[in-house]
């Protein structure tokens, strides 16, 4: 498969490289050059991670000038959590700011996530129940309202049925006794 190379960032003007092949590799190395970090202390803390370490790999791409260059690289899957455990403190100070939003931004999703999405579904089974209530509700009142018309017809049938002869003898009246 043929490997291509496209910017997914920038840090300080920096293009934060994707090697887009089957396993869409991040170099890390210009990521710690335009944050202002040692990248050898970088890959140092990536391997001691238990999670990084077992995703990072060296990995030869094509660098802009058309040479082949090996890079120690993270999946782009992982290269976005790597960047949340930098801290803003180890960094150029124009780096900072955009770290410290990093940061919060990742906050927000992780509470998004796993508090968001059960609050969510709290609001919505609430919801549901209310809106079970009222259907039982409208369907009470449907069956009730249904058995009203079936007497309000019965008594219309009766009427409707009733003679000449059943008329005097009821003395003249019409009587419609509608349910109530």
């Amino acid at each position: 498969m043929t490997e291509k190379i496209k910017t997914i960032a920038k840090i300080n003007n920096v293009s934060i490289m994707l090697i887009d092949d089957a396993d869409k590799l991040v170099p890390i190395r210009p990521i710690c050059e335009a944050l202002g970090i040692d990248d050898k202390n970088q890959r140092s803390k990536i391997k001691n991670d238990e999670i990084l370490g077992s995703v990072g790999v060296l990995s030869t791409s094509t660098g802009k000038d058309g040479k082949q260059y090996e890079m120690f690289c993270l999946p782009y899957m992982y290269a976005l959590g790597w960047i949340f455990t930098i801290n803003p403190k180890n960094v150029k100070e124009e780096s900072q700011e955009p770290i410290i939003r990093y940061k919060m931004e990742c906050y927000t999703a992780l509470f998004n996530h796993f508090v968001g999405q059960s609050e969510f579904l709290e609001h919505k089974q609430k919801a549901i129940e209310k809106q079970l209530e009222d259907i039982e509700k409208i369907r009470s009142d449907y069956g009730n309202q249904k058995l009203l018309l079936s007497e309000a017809k019965k008594a219309l049938n009766k009427v409707k049925e009733m003679t000449f002869e059943q008329w005097q003898i009821n003395k003249r009246q019409l009587s419609i006794d509608f349910p109530n």
